[in-house]
């Protein structure tokens, strides 16, 4: 089953300072068929302005990773960690038993990130944040794990869910694959280019859910970048 979110569908709102979309109900945007997808919870597609951001808030329980599409995003945190991520790489903060962060577009031009939330399994821990760079040429053909919770992925940043995040970048007229586990909840974002997912075509910021496939093939019309969560239901 792969069901198309088409972008031009998602909810959101524009702020001035923020354009966001929305594939699953967050904020003020509800659709009860869009509640979330497994444990994953949130997948914003945010356009931030320069010089602007997002001013210290709380979280608590949720697994927040922000990949970083265009740009370069700031973070600061209530336990002193600061930091750059830049675009392709990605960051993780681990919420636990609360944190407050800001995060901020400190550069120039304009900032592009996904932020993706995942709902965590086991004992609440102490708040934790990481950042890494994942060059996109060691991802060219191939998915790459950026951030897991699942044992064996031993170079991702760590997660505290049953969960992986991974990207690829696939040139026009090559394919990748991705095997789906039985019972797992895929969603998969092309940042840029047009793919076909098994015979079903998405555009650039598309969102697909997909489940009960053995085997998904990514197949790039044009080159593509591409961001994928595989979730336990």
């Amino acid at each position: 089953m792969i069901d198309v979110r088409r972008f031009d569908s998602l909810g959101g709102a524009n702020h001035g300072w923020l354009d966001a979309k929305h594939h699953f109900s967050f904020a003020s945007y509800h659709d009860p068929k869009r509640m979330g997808w497994g444990a994953l919870r949130v997948w914003n597609d945010d356009t931030i302005a320069p010089g602007t951001g997002f001013p210290p808030h709380p979280h608590s329980d949720m697994e927040i990773i922000t990949y970083v599409r265009e740009g370069a995003i700031t973070h600061e945190d209530s336990l002193g960690n600061k930091g750059r991520t830049e675009a392709g790489d990605v960051q993780v903060m681990s919420a636990g038993t609360g944190i407050r962060h800001a995060e901020y577009n400190a550069e120039p031009g304009t900032t592009r990130i996904f932020q993706i939330w995942i709902i965590p399994d086991g004992e609440r821990k102490a708040p934790s944040w990481g950042t890494r760079p994942f060059p996109k040429g060691e991802r060219s053909g191939q998915f790459v794990t950026l951030a897991s919770g699942i044992e064996g992925d031993g170079d991702a940043l760590p997660l505290r869910t049953d969960a992986r995040v991974l990207g690829a970048t696939v040139k026009a007229g090559e394919s990748v694959e991705y095997k789906v586990g039985k019972g797992r909840h895929v969603y998969m974002v092309p940042a840029r280019g047009t793919v076909d997912v098994n015979g079903v075509t998405l555009n650039a910021r598309d969102g697909a859910a997909i489940r009960d496939e053995d085997v998904v093939r990514i197949t790039a019309s044009d080159d593509a970048e591409l961001v994928l969560v595989d979730a336990a239901a």
